[in-house]
Formats: C-alpha cells, structure tokens, sequence
C-alpha cells in the first residue's frame, strides 16, 4: 500500500484587504491566481500585485504572505506538501502598515 499523500491542494477567496498571517512552508507553495486582484509579499522584499492567471512560486521555508489587494477580492489555487505532518508555519499577523506599505512597490 502505497505511503498517504503529503501533498494538498485548495481554493482560497479573500475579501477585500483580507490577508493570510506571515508564514512558510516546509516544501514551499504554488499560487494559481484564479480571479480578482491580491498582493503578496517576501520578507524583506517589495510586496507585489498578483492577478487572475498570475502563478507564484514560495521557496520553502521562505516568509510569505498573500490576500486581495485593499479594494479587490482575490481567489486562488494555494498547493503545497506536508513536512512531518504540517504544511504551513503561521507566524505574526501582518500589520496594516506592512499590508498598506506598498506604496511605489512592484504594484
């Protein structure tokens, strides 16, 4: 029989200015954006503008996080793969600061 799956796949809407927390990922995650308009950002870089039919590729155990942008929803495909039975690390909440902070970013 073969091992469970460790992979798992789900689509996530955002309301306008809903975001996830920081986090990671053990084996990194692929967004597939399916509609509306988001941001997303690295820690420590320039947050950006993702759109309906954006793909973006978190590193694993890169700090991240995503949501629609503050007048926008935002859907996606997030896909990622469990490490020892977890696929995420939650951290801190994103601070509107961070959130808002994008002004002449990569948007």
């Amino acid at each position: 029989m073969p091992a469970p799956a460790q992979g798992a796949a789900g689509i996530v809407t955002f309301d306008p200015s809903a975001r996830t927390a920081w986090h990671t990922h053990p084996k990194g995650q692929l967004l597939l954006v399916l509609s509306g308009v988001g941001w997303m950002q690295v820690d420590g870089q320039p947050r950006q503008t993702i759109r309906a039919g954006d793909t973006v590729w978190f590193e694993p155990n890169e700090k991240h996080w995503h949501g629609a942008s503050a007048d926008k929803a935002m859907s996606h495909v997030a896909v990622q793969e469990a490490e020892n039975g977890s696929p995420v690390d939650w951290m801190e909440h994103v601070s509107d600061a961070d959130y808002l902070g994008g002004a002449g970013q990569s948007d």
